[in-house]
């Protein structure tokens, strides 16, 4: 979590020191993917309702999430902030896509013990594994 927070850091110092590089098409396309990003993470932390957690760990007093977003898509929230990342070093500079990558293989690798995690305390979690691919964003990663 903290390195989450460091990555993001670390792309708004890079935008910050290097801002406005991309032609104005890269550029359109960046503002793109912030806004869907934005609302795929809206939808992720509207649908986990009070399973909202930060930590990969669940929540003693949450729930599996299957339905909404999360029938889509089984870590709407790290695939809304991949696309705010990427979107973000798009509306920037070449060099803000190595911490925005940083961000992506971070999660992805976060993913990953949250999901041991996830199977270990949800009977259900493995069903709905076989059901939600384990991507960010459906049909790209």
């Amino acid at each position: 979590m903290v390195l989450q927070f460091a990555l993001l850091g670390v792309l708004a110092l890079v935008t910050w020191l290097a801002p406005g590089s991309w032609p104005p098409p890269v550029r359109w396309v960046g503002t793109s993917l912030m806004v869907l990003g934005l609302v795929v993470l809206a939808l992720g932390f509207k649908d986990l309702g009070e399973s909202l957690d930060a930590r990969p760990a669940p929540l003693h007093r949450g729930s599996l999430r299957d339905r909404g977003v999360y029938s889509f898509v089984r870590h709407p929230i790290y695939g809304g902030l991949v696309l705010v990342a990427f979107g973000w070093a798009l509306r920037s500079n070449p060099w803000a896509l190595l911490p925005a990558a940083a961000l992506a293989v971070e999660l992805d690798l976060k993913r990953r013990v949250e999901e041991s995690f996830l199977v270990a305390r949800y009977e259900g979690y493995a069903d709905y594994q076989a059901r939600v691919r384990r991507v960010f964003i459906p049909g790209l990663w």
